[in-house]
């Protein structure tokens, strides 16, 4: 329930929460269940390695579409996580 009323998902290094948390984030979003919302990761670092296995895994098989990857912005502080809410909103500061 916490996604559905969500406006963004800010997405830090952790488990298996995390990631459960991620991907249902992105399931909603994918099948039209939510909004649309940015979902940013946190640490580039740590999320690099999924994020070239689901590029070069899923979607070279055809489970997901580039597109949907499209839609996750990797930043490495939350300062930029901030500025790139802000600009994904279209709020100036």
């Amino acid at each position: 329930m916490f996604v559905r009323y969500a406006s963004a998902s800010v997405v830090h290094p952790g488990g298996f929460g995390t990631l459960g948390g991620l991907f249902e984030a992105l399931t909603l979003i994918q099948t039209s269940k939510i909004k649309r919302f940015p979902v940013v990761l946190v640490e580039t670092e740590f999320w690099s390695g999924l994020l070239t296995w689901m590029q070069a895994d899923l979607v070279a098989r055809g489970l997901v579409v580039g597109a949907d990857l499209d839609r996750v912005a990797v930043v490495d502080d939350a300062e930029n996580a901030v500025r790139h809410l802000l600009g994904t909103a279209g709020v100036e500061k």
